[in-house]
């Protein structure tokens, strides 16, 4: 993702990996719930890659696009300030 957008916006834009201790001691409204998700979705990786079914989610939203085609289209919705 990291690397299209890069492209995309002409900037370079580099992944943080941060833990989700980290991100709860944001302290934002939702940081909590955020981290519990990132923990959720790193310590059962598997589970949740189980739990999403591509064709399903094509089923129910025949216009559903891959990162790429969606960030060329909304790109400039996309503030860089």
């Amino acid at each position: 993702m990291a690397a299209s957008l890069s492209k995309v916006l002409g900037e370079e834009v580099r992944y943080n990996d941060i833990s989700p201790e980290a991100f709860r001691a944001f302290g934002f409204p939702g940081a909590d719930d955020l981290g519990n998700m990132f923990q959720f979705n790193q310590e059962l990786e598997e589970v949740c890659l189980k739990a999403r079914n591509l064709a399903a989610g094509r089923e129910l939203n025949p216009a559903m696009q891959r990162f790429d085609g969606w960030l060329a289209q909304n790109k400039e919705r996309i503030p860089l300030e």
